[in-house]
């Protein structure tokens, strides 16, 4: 692989962190490239598709897939929420890739204020007046009396794309590759991975991020924010605050070793 185009972006390869008998691998003939919250930051991930596919392109060159995750939180904080959705649900994602896409609690809530705005209306104080404005929509946040809570769902329900709907009823919870599992927000520690809840997947922090046990696979998530990726020997996290510092990462795995892509306002 050249890397001498990428000094700007592409952090050098490494080897991932050991863990039991072999260090982690995904499998041979892949490359998966794993992203993080993007939060309404269009332009960012603009420049980070920009990236990944002329990165890809050069995989398929050398006999690999690519195959890029999105590790959920595509909406909210950040000023083109609408923007976002468009871009990966739109039919503009570039051919010769897998793409996948990870629900993150953000996108969870939405669709809850669709189904129960008055239940949902902390959507509101988080993030979703920011989604709301960019599809046009005015709204306040700490709105909570239920009347005013259907006429704001009712008006962003008559500009919602069906197709926008779709895509976020169709995010998945979970994908593995090879010694990789990647969530949203992580695991309850302890509980076999084939038994984990889509609540803790969408929403956990502790006992999670402190946990130093090994899992059964390596971790990849987004959801906690970090001025750096956190690259540790049982979990990595790539939530670099998109919205706040400008800065949206993603991980590159190929084999048995590991990278970093960034995109930079």
């Amino acid at each position: 692989m050249v890397l001498a185009d990428w000094r700007d972006v592409l952090f050098g390869w490494r080897r991932a962190s050991p863990r039991p008998v072999l260090p982690p691998r995904v499998p041979d003939g892949l490359r998966v490239y794993a992203v993080g919250d993007v939060h309404g930051e269009l332009r960012l991930l603009n420049d980070m598709l920009g990236s990944i596919t002329a990165d890809a392109q050069q995989a398929r060159e050398s006999g690999l897939e690519p195959v890029v995750v999105f590790l959920g939180d595509y909406i909210d904080r950040g000023a083109d929420s609408q923007g976002v959705l468009e871009r990966l649900c739109g039919g503009a994602l570039p051919r010769g890739i897998s793409w996948r896409f990870l629900m993150g609690n953000h996108e969870a809530v939405l669709l809850d204020f669709l189904r129960d705005p008055a239940g949902a209306a902390d959507w509101l104080n988080y993030g979703g007046v920011e989604t709301l404005a960019s599809y046009g929509i005015r709204a306040s946040a700490g709105i909570r009396e239920r009347r005013r809570c259907l006429e704001v769902r009712d008006r962003f329900a008559d500009v919602f794309p069906e197709h926008h709907r779709q895509f976020l009823e169709g995010l998945e919870t979970s994908v593995t590759f090879g010694d990789y599992l990647f969530v949203h927000a992580g695991i309850r520690p302890g509980r076999p991975l084939d038994r984990q809840q889509a609540s803790d997947l969408l929403w956990i922090r502790e006992p999670f991020l402190s946990d130093s046990r090994f899992h059964g696979k390596i971790i990849v998530h987004g959801h906690t924010m970090t001025d750096e990726p956190d690259l540790l020997s049982n979990r990595i996290g790539v939530d670099t605050g998109a919205y706040v510092t400008g800065v949206l990462s993603a991980l590159v795995l190929e084999g048995d070793r590991q990278c970093l892509i960034q995109a930079k306002a």
